[in-house]
Formats: structure tokens, C-alpha cells, sequence
């Protein structure tokens, strides 16, 4: 599957006219490493976002109740729409009413 196509529930999703969020464009590779990234995201509650290079785009899974320092503890994340590489460094405010509408930090 190309990186477009698996971008398009990410667009559908949102009304790039209001919210700063890359559009995912460019489909440039990190390098010869894939990256990640985790960012928090308060949304309608308080979450972290795990999103990993493959294929193009970041798969990303959004992890409730966040990392934990004890290898023992298990944490559940569910998966979610795959973003565009360039938001590896997307930090700021989603407007309310938009889709994921709340603050996200690198």
C-alpha cells in the first residue's frame, strides 16, 4: 500500500484549513534507521501517542495510561490511523472540535 493511500482516514479526518497539522505531503524517509516518536496528547483525556516509521508513514498507537519504569507492568495501546512522516516533530494545539482536539508535546 503506498504512503497516500494509507494516509486517507488521517485526511478525512481533519480540515487542514484549521488545524496546523502537517498534511503529510512529503513522504521523505528518516534515513537507513526507521524512527519514532512519542508524544503526549491531551485530547478529551490525557494520553500518550506512540508512532513508529514503517512503510512510509508512522503507525501509530495511542497508549492510555502511558510508559511505565517496571518491564513487568503490561500497558495497553490500541492502534490508530497511520500519520505523515513530518509528524515526528509536530508539537501544538489542536482546535477544539477538530479531530484529537487538545495539546500535543514531543
Amino acid at each position: 500500500m503506498t504512503a497516500r493511500r494509507a494516509l486517507a482516514r488521517y485526511h478525512r479526518r481533519r480540515d487542514f484549513s484549521r488545524t496546523a497539522e502537517p498534511e503529510g505531503r512529503l513522504a521523505e524517509a528518516s534515513g537507513e534507521r526507521p524512527s519514532y516518536v512519542v508524544q503526549i496528547h491531551d485530547a478529551s483525556s490525557m494520553h500518550f501517542d506512540f508512532r513508529l516509521e514503517a512503510d512510509g508513514v508512522l503507525k501509530s498507537f495511542a497508549v492510555p495510561k502511558g510508559p511505565s519504569n517496571d518491564p513487568h507492568d503490561k500497558r495497553f495501546a490500541t492502534p490508530t490511523e497511520d500519520h505523515p512522516l513530518e509528524y515526528r516533530d509536530f508539537e501544538g494545539t489542536i482546535p477544539e472540535g477538530e479531530y484529537g482536539g487538545g495539546t500535543v508535546i514531543v
